[in-house]
């Protein structure tokens, strides 16, 4: 396990350090995490907040309430649109980080996928994923 995880936006200006890996990684199938994206779903990995710093460089954020009525705010760079991270209400003592702005291709996969009722035809995951139609509690 490393001990630093560097995340970072496009044009490098908007980063976040996590230590080690993190409690959990999730595939969200939720139409918004695949505007966020731009892909048929987010993947976030979420680091209780004791576990991130820095935080460095300029973030603007777009708050949002989420399919389960709950409240999101996302952090993304002003220059490069990068949404680098995120706090939620569900989670309020974590960090959920975008697995792809860490561009480490041995990162810890996606142990499930929620929000399944918004999922593309043509996405499947692993049989022994447990997966949700909407938010896992």
């Amino acid at each position: 396990m490393p001990d630093e995880r560097l995340a970072r936006c496009a044009c490098g200006q908007l980063r976040v350090t996590a230590q080690g890996d993190p409690e959990i990684v999730v595939a969200c199938n939720c139409t918004e995490c695949q505007r966020r994206t731009g892909s048929p779903f987010g993947v976030g990995a979420y680091y209780r907040r004791d576990r991130v710093s820095p935080i460095e460089g300029r973030s603007s954020l777009h708050a949002r309430t989420a399919p389960s009525g709950r409240s999101l705010v996302n952090h993304f760079c002003p220059n490069c649109g990068t949404t680098v991270y995120w706090t939620l209400e569900m989670r309020p003592e974590h960090y959920g980080i975008a697995v792809g702005c860490f561009a480490d291709p041995a990162f810890p996969p996606p142990v499930r996928a929620v929000w399944a009722e918004g999922k593309h035809d043509w996405v499947s995951f692993p049989d022994d994923w447990p997966v949700f139609e909407q938010a896992a509690s």
